[in-house]
């Protein structure tokens, strides 16, 4: 079985690396952002009396 290349080792890592980079980019552009603006932001604040 013949061994690989340090280049094509190389080559290989270039390749996923730019395969990984795509798919996030097209995951990051393919989200819907519309269904998050439907709820409403409500920050909840809560009233403290501080007893000293």
């Amino acid at each position: 079985m013949p061994q690989m290349s340090p280049l094509m080792w190389f080559n290989l890592f270039i390749m996923f690396s730019m395969i990984m980079i795509m798919i996030n980019q097209i995951m990051f552009f393919s989200f819907n952002i519309e269904k998050f603006k439907t709820f409403k932001k409500t920050k909840k604040t809560y009233q403290m009396n501080w007893k000293w």
